[in-house]
């Protein structure tokens, strides 16, 4: 079953064997999930939610989570023996472990959040099925800005089971606050625009609430501030003066297959296609 799953990428170099392995982990990992009451409490969100259930047309690395309110006492450490039991049904056998978070100089200081758990999932398989080495990174925000929407969805591998997920709006407003407010100090997160490329290509409509609840929660935006379209426009505006593309485009080729779609990016392409954004009503 595994191989016939991993043909079905039909990979064309080593770097695309070891994405599609990677994503193959991942749903393993959500299919584990989805046999325990984990879903009750948690959203699936971000790149890889994006990629799995809506078609992006990229990679992605780690795995995301918000909890639907906030449960202090809550840790995916809880459901390990899940995934240990799902991984060994395949024949295959992963390391779990809770990662320390990195310290605040690798990364913008109000994206470490105290209540954001790190667990690292590796892929220990010595039959060499699928590559060793293949890790992923799963965080749970177990404090989650909230005003967000979520709804189920249907995955069909490994087998058929429902997840429950942010909306479409909610994810776009996520995706805003990082592209918005991250900080790389070592590099340009090229993925986050290629992102807010999908998200406007396809017409889907961002949640202002919810990007106020985020940009609230991160202290970028005071508490008597509203976050408005004309207020978006003018973050949006200045961040895009200060890109640099040539990094956001050598991130962001990884990850993706055809990589002359990325051609066109430049500043103003950016603009113009943030002047092309939609918002929920």
């Amino acid at each position: 079953m595994l191989k016939e799953w991993f043909d079905s990428y039909n990979c064309k170099s080593i770097d695309e064997e070891f994405e599609a392995k990677r994503e193959i982990l991942q749903h393993i990992v959500l299919a584990a999930l989805s046999r325990s009451d984990f879903f009750d409490h948690a959203s699936f969100y971000g790149g890889t939610a994006l990629r799995i259930l809506y078609g992006l047309p990229r990679y992605s690395e780690d795995i995301d989570f918000s909890l639907n309110g906030q449960e202090s006492g809550f840790s995916l450490a809880n459901y390990f023996s899940f995934i240990e039991d799902e991984c060994k049904m395949f024949g295959l056998e992963v390391a779990l472990s809770v990662k320390e978070k990195v310290s605040p100089n690798a990364i913008e200081s109000a994206f470490l959040k105290d209540n954001t758990e790190w667990n690292i999932i590796t892929l220990q398989d010595k039959r060499d099925k699928m590559a060793s080495n293949v890790k992923i990174k799963v965080e749970i925000d177990r404090n989650p800005p909230l005003q967000f929407k979520t709804e189920q969805k249907l995955i069909l591998r490994p087998f058929s089971f429902y997840v429950t997920t942010f909306e479409k709006e909610s994810l776009f407003a996520g995706k805003m606050h990082a592209l918005l407010y991250r900080e790389w100090k070592t590099r340009i997160k090229g993925r986050d625009w290629y992102d807010m490329e999908w998200y406007i290509k396809k017409g889907i409509t961002l949640d202002l609430t919810h990007l106020q609840e985020r940009a609230w929660q991160s202290g970028h935006l005071d508490k008597n501030e509203k976050m408005t379209k004309e207020k978006l426009s003018l973050l949006l505006k200045d961040r895009i003066s200060r890109l640099d593309v040539d990094g956001a485009y050598f991130d962001a080729k990884r990850f993706v297959h055809n990589q002359s779609d990325l051609a066109i990016w430049s500043k103003q392409y950016f603009q113009d296609l943030g002047g092309m954004m939609k918002f929920k009503s």
